[in-house]
């Protein structure tokens, strides 16, 4: 992916900017990027596939492989995240500012110091759990430069055209400075600033040991309103169909498993996927 990006200039490019993109194609499945300052998933990390320091990120950061980076497929760039293996229980914070996993039935990819850290090994293949760090993610949204025009050139999904005009200011007034074009915040409270100021690029290498977690691994293959649907395409790929939430309003998840290894999980996405699942990844439960 970071292949499709221009080349670094010398000397810049460091910092980056912020932003959400387009709806693109990746290891032959659609991601359709989002602001989210909320996000909590589970599923299995990857260690980033290009190591090559100096080459661009898909928000216009210099990649450094001695960093605490990750990419991610949908979150907006760049994000602060804290991930969890929840093989061991080590927590450690890293700066999402690229697209990615390639691999399907991966959820991140990590940078090769930030696996290090969490003592995830090349190859990858470990679960965990990763939350969006809201109060640093929303700062950055709000201090970042944003995009001329989508970056992220690879099978960018058609969408309408949209015009605009600027206008002069009327006579007699002075002209107003240009609105910054922003999904995230666009007012930026002293607070925020403090804590734009508290997220550098290089983040610090601080590594909290909490209780390992270890989940069942299965594969979600939907979630539905209707007790209806959701046997249906259970019966379709010989899942199962679990039950959640309030009486009133029950939600219907279709599951396959619990497996034993990641090979395994891996295996059953890949039958899934080729049923006509696109929505289909591998969860912790």
């Amino acid at each position: 992916m970071s292949g499709c990006a221009p080349p670094a200039p010398a000397g810049g490019g460091a910092e980056g900017r912020y932003m959400v993109g387009e709806p693109y194609q990746l290891g032959g499945l659609w991601s359709y990027p989002r602001e989210d300052f909320a996000l909590q998933e589970t599923g299995v990390a990857a260690v980033v596939a290009d190591a090559r320091a100096g080459r661009r990120t898909a928000n216009g950061e210099t990649y450094d492989p001695a960093l605490l980076t990750a990419a991610h497929r949908t979150l907006q760039l760049p994000a602060i995240l804290r991930v969890t293996n929840l093989q061991n229980g080590l927590e450690l914070r890293v700066r999402v500012n690229d697209r990615g996993p390639a691999a399907r039935g991966r959820v991140l990819e990590l940078s090769r110091r930030a696996a290090e850290l969490l003592r995830i090994p090349s190859s990858g293949g470990v679960p965990v759990a990763i939350a969006v760090d809201a109060e640093a993610s929303q700062a950055l949204a709000a201090s970042l430069p944003q995009p001329e025009g989508n970056r992220l050139a690879i099978a960018t999904a058609p969408r309408a055209a949209l015009e605009g005009e600027a206008l002069p200011p009327p006579p007699g007034t002075r002209a107003a400075a240009q609105p910054r074009q922003a999904r995230g915040p666009s007012v930026q409270s002293a607070g925020m600033a403090e804590a734009t100021a508290a997220v550098p690029i290089r983040l610090p290498e601080q590594v909290v040991q909490g209780a390992p977690r270890m989940g069942r691994l299965v594969v979600g293959a939907g979630t539905f309103t209707t007790r209806a649907e959701a046997y249906r395409q259970a019966a379709r790929i010989g899942g199962r169909v679990e039950s959640r939430g309030p009486p009133r309003r029950p939600e219907y998840h279709v599951r396959l498993g619990p497996f034993v290894s990641v090979a395994q999980a891996d295996a059953a996405l890949e039958n899934v996927l080729r049923a006509g699942v696109p929505e289909a990844r591998i969860l912790i439960d």
